[in-house]
């Protein structure tokens, strides 16, 4: 029998495995695919402090970035402090960009159109202005999840953490109305408390517990080019839009230029955000647009191949925070799970305050805001 077992070994999963394992606690991690193959596969490895708006989630960002860097120290993980660049094509939303970054009051540097060149030589001339976030960082993402399972099954785990693939899980084991474990595919399995981290599935796992938490799929795609012979793009650099895009409750589709580079070479060009459920079919539209929307940007990617397009499913939660705690709805069970797009960024913080929670401790964080039951009926 587990102390903790852990459904979903994507990112978020791994976090609160590999921190409960450094706690102490013995962990079983189950997911029904490989670790990393739902949205931490398909994401791009941001870090990102700039696109939160002042609040719990920007707190939850703050701390995040501290927890990667120290993660960062063991190796492993690409993990690039590239900072983050966010331009505005017009006087106003340069305004908005400059309002918004003092409200944060985190480090940064507003940037006049004229300084923008010194930053990101090959930025298309006559943008407003931007604002320059040195604590944006980026990690590559399927190897941050299986480095945060091994090293804390090495390191802190002495055996006690368990990974299982290829396991599905199909129902919730209770003793009274207390959760004790899960039923899978390949049998029971005890534990002393579940930790629902299914990302966009997070909603069908509590749904099996009987519970409700409305998270839904948000489809989006990435653009990846050929290898460039010298790095074109010094930071994450994206318009003022992304961020809109971010806030937005619409289910309509919405595209904003997200570009940046990557060590091996590529150039990841984002970002679309729609809701069609499941559904994977690539949209040529979608990636024509996202291409358009790059070269408007860094003119020089007009004479650079796109190679492949991938697309993955973000957990949509409405209120745009992630779930994250005890579901006094069902007594044993916590969930880590709704962080739509933010999910690799805020992986360490869910982790780390969740740990704190399942060893009796006190966390370093108010979890109030992220409570599973906060969600009416209307939500559903």
């Amino acid at each position: 029998m587990s102390d903790v077992i852990v459904i979903g070994a994507g990112v978020v999963g791994a976090a609160c495995a590999y921190y409960a394992a450094r706690a102490g606690l013995d962990v079983t991690v189950v997911d029904r695919g490989p670790v990393a193959g739902g949205t931490t596969g398909a994401g791009e490895g941001n870090i990102l402090v700039s696109d939160k708006e002042p609040g719990p989630e920007l707190d939850l960002a703050l701390l995040s970035n501290r927890l990667w860097r120290e993660l960062a120290g063991h190796g492993g993980f690409e993990f690039e402090a590239k900072g983050g660049l966010v331009v505005a094509a017009t006087a106003d939303a340069y305004r908005q960009l400059t309002d918004l970054a003092a409200a944060q009051g985190v480090e940064h540097t507003a940037v006049p159109g004229e300084a923008l060149p010194g930053y990101e030589p090959e930025l298309a001339p006559g943008l407003a202005g931007g604002v320059h976030y040195p604590e944006d960082a980026q990690v590559q993402p399927m190897l941050a999840a299986a480095r945060l399972l091994d090293h804390g099954a090495r390191a802190h785990g002495r055996g006690t953490l368990r990974l299982r693939t290829g396991v599905t899980v199909t129902g919730f084991l209770r003793s009274g109305e207390r959760v004790t474990g899960v039923r899978t595919s390949a049998g029971d399995i005890l534990g002393g408390a579940v930790v629902n981290a299914g990302g966009t599935w997070g909603g069908d796992l509590a749904r099996l517990a009987g519970v409700h938490l409305p998270v839904l799929p948000r489809r989006g795609f990435i653009l990846v080019t050929e290898p460039l012979p010298k790095p074109l793009i010094r930071h994450k650099v994206y318009t003022a839009a992304y961020a809109e895009g971010v806030a937005s409750d619409s289910a309509d589709l919405a595209t904003a230029a997200v570009v940046e580079g990557t060590p091996a070479g590529t150039v990841l060009i984002g970002a679309s955000r729609e809701r069609v459920g499941f559904d994977r079919t690539t949209s040529l539209p979608v990636l024509s647009r996202l291409a358009a929307q790059a070269v408007e940007l860094f003119p020089a990617l007009a004479g650079v191949r796109a190679i492949r397009s991938y697309c993955g499913f973000r957990p949509y939660c409405p209120d745009h925070l992630p779930v994250i705690g005890p579901d006094p709805r069902a007594p044993g069970l916590y969930h880590a799970c709704g962080h739509e797009g933010a999910g690799i960024g805020l992986a360490p913080a869910t982790g780390y305050l969740l740990a704190q929670r399942l060893a009796g401790e006190r966390p370093e964080m108010d979890l109030r805001p992220f409570r599973p039951d906060r969600f009416g009926e209307e939500e559903r």
